[in-house]
């Protein structure tokens, strides 16, 4: 009886665990495939709680441009960025553009929008949305960027979303 309830109580055990790790595997599947979503080469119009958003290719630079006014030129190979879209008809509320000197944020939840610069050359592979800061994960490790600082992340157990 008790070698039948150990048997059982294993087979729980077991069951458990892998519902565990299946769990764990959906969350991190869904957690990529949002990721894959937010980076793009879109050159717009993206709409944003300041206005359409617009990217245009000028003489040697991209110009960002609010309901067609230029707020903002920078160099770049290739149009890159990252957004963070926000629940009311897909509206892009922040942005994070790969510039030649680096990550450029643009916060469009101000008018106009708030243009912080990082002001370290780096090659943005992810972004993670927490609140008023942007991670990331750079070519040379991982990064917060809050109110216009940004500072290299150490190992942590902090979970970003």
């Amino acid at each position: 009886m008790i070698a039948s309830r150990a048997s059982s109580l294993e087979t729980s055990l077991t069951l458990k665990g892998n519902m565990k790790r299946l769990f764990l595997a959906a969350l991190a599947a869904t957690s990529f495939a949002t990721y894959v979503h937010a980076q793009s080469n879109a050159s717009g119009p993206l709409v944003t709680p300041s206005g359409k958003l617009q990217f245009v290719r000028g003489d040697h630079d991209f110009e960002a441009m609010l309901d067609k006014e230029i707020f903002d030129r920078f160099d770049a190979n290739t149009l890159t960025h990252f957004d963070d879209v926000g629940n009311a008809n897909d509206t892009v509320t922040r942005t994070l553009v790969q510039t030649d000197s680096g990550p450029v944020l643009y916060d469009f939840r101000f008018h106009p929008p708030l243009v912080l610069r990082s002001g370290k050359r780096m090659t943005v592979k992810r972004v993670f949305w927490q609140g008023d800061e942007v991670v990331m994960q750079g070519s040379q490790g991982w990064f917060r960027f809050n109110r216009g600082v940004l500072t290299k992340l150490q190992s942590s157990t902090t979970t970003y979303h």
